[in-house]
């Protein structure tokens, strides 16, 4: 009985060094993997952004331009845009509810208006490898990259609007307080966009997402302007914050703010011709 009692624990050191070992060797393969721009990316994610940048000429390329029958259904188009850093006259916030039983778990996206009508939107996202699915636990972990992506508001913003049925998609002009922060901030989406291209990064659920980045430009732009707090961890609860702050203009109270905002359905019934910026934001409801 002695000898079995012996072996057993022998046995039982043997197998928590064995496990010990491996979840060490885990930990190590863990902190040594590094993030990359080279994956077999999902095809709305395959191309990095970049930005070439001379005084106040810009051309961003791989801007996205996919046309979107469904999430799974879409024709796919890559583009150079080029302009001029002074000509971003306005800055558009998104903010889409993925549930509205949840309406605390959202995304934030930004969209710049240029003199000339256009519209360049920017979206900063988990970049996906083929199979792989969103979830916030993974995001924990070195699990998914980050990524700007660049793209015409009928991409980044009819997608969200006619192919995911369950989201609530609002739209809200960004109050711009100083003449040329506008362009300020462009600019410091360009650097990030650039840094990324060099240095890609891991997505973080906490302290990296499109929300967290989206403060750190606002607060570089102007210093100590976005507070830390709730609701830059869960977004939906971010718009009586963006209304005490002044960072959003309000049509009357922020009630009626909220309602007016919401665009999911002009996005539904757009017809695919005209322009879909000034269709969800009704310029054309006169023609």
């Amino acid at each position: 009985m002695e000898g079995v009692l012996i072996w057993s624990g022998g046995c039982f050191s043997g197998l928590l060094f064995a496990v010990l070992l491996r979840l060490l060797l885990r930990l190590r393969r863990f902190r040594l993997e590094q993030p990359s721009n080279e994956r077999n990316w999902v095809n709305d994610n395959a191309r990095t952004p970049r930005a070439t940048i001379e005084g106040d000429l810009v051309t961003l390329h791989d801007v996205r331009d996919f046309h979107w029958r469904s999430t799974r259904d879409y024709d796919e188009r890559w583009m150079d845009v080029s302009f001029n850093l002074n000509d971003v006259k306005r800055i558009w916030l998104v903010l889409e509810a993925f549930d509205p039983k949840h309406p605390q778990m959202a995304h934030t996206l930004l969209s710049f208006e240029l003199s000339d009508g256009r519209r360049l939107a920017c979206s900063i996202e988990v970049r996906r490898e083929q199979g792989e699915r969103f979830h916030p636990i993974a995001g924990l972990g070195r699990t998914f990259e980050l990524i700007y992506v660049w793209g015409t508001e009928a991409d980044l913003i009819g997608v969200r609007t006619r192919c995911r049925p369950h989201s609530v998609t609002r739209l809200f002009e960004s109050v711009v307080l100083v003449e040329g922060n506008e362009r300020r901030m462009m600019a410091s989406y360009l650097r990030r966009t650039n840094q990324l291209a060099h240095k890609p990064e891991w997505y973080n659920t906490i302290w990296n997402t499109c929300t967290t980045n989206l403060v750190d430009h606002v607060n570089e732009v102007y210093p100590g302007r976005v507070p830390m707090g709730l609701s830059v961890l869960l977004p939906g609860l971010s718009p009586k914050m963006l209304a005490e702050e002044n960072l959003i203009v309000l049509n009357g109270d922020l009630a009626t703010t909220m309602e007016s905002s919401i665009i999911d359905e002009r996005g539904m019934a757009w017809d695919g011709t005209g322009g879909f910026g000034d269709w969800i934001r009704g310029l054309n409801d006169d023609e």
